[in-house]
């Protein structure tokens, strides 16, 4: 198995994936007072594009339920050259054009590498 080969099984639409060299990000995003909604579209235009950046594997964005002017980003990456992509991809300097307007104090960023991923039939087998 190569470092960055996904060991992945589905039974009965569970995915349960072991994630080998992935490279994940935790942002948090401390938005200008009242403009959460703005930050929100600006991210979520950005989520839809990402077809763009084939190694951003994951990409979550999260609202913070004791914040409302709070947003957190989970992402991860195949491996340190897909995060360097990610980085010198138009679609992010489109971000970091738009977001920045939007966003009050410094963003947060912790570095959590996924090591594995379960996903249940709750989840994987529903339609959204």
């Amino acid at each position: 198995m190569g470092d960055t080969e996904v060991v992945s099984e589905q039974l009965d639409s569970v995915v349960d994936a072991v994630l080998p060299g992935r490279i994940g990000i935790l942002v948090r995003i401390p938005v200008l007072p009242g403009l959460r909604a703005a930050a929100l579209d600006v991210l979520n235009r950005y989520v839809d594009d990402l077809e763009s950046e084939p190694g951003t594997e994951a990409f979550m964005v999260c609202v913070d339920p004791q914040d409302e002017d709070v947003v957190w980003l989970y992402e991860w990456f195949r491996d340190e050259a897909a995060l360097q992509a990610h980085r010198e991809a138009p679609l992010f300097h489109r971000l970091m054009g738009e977001l920045p307007d939007l966003v009050g104090e410094n963003p947060g960023l912790m570095r959590l590498d996924p090591l594995r991923l379960r996903m249940t039939s709750a989840l994987t087998a529903h339609q959204f």
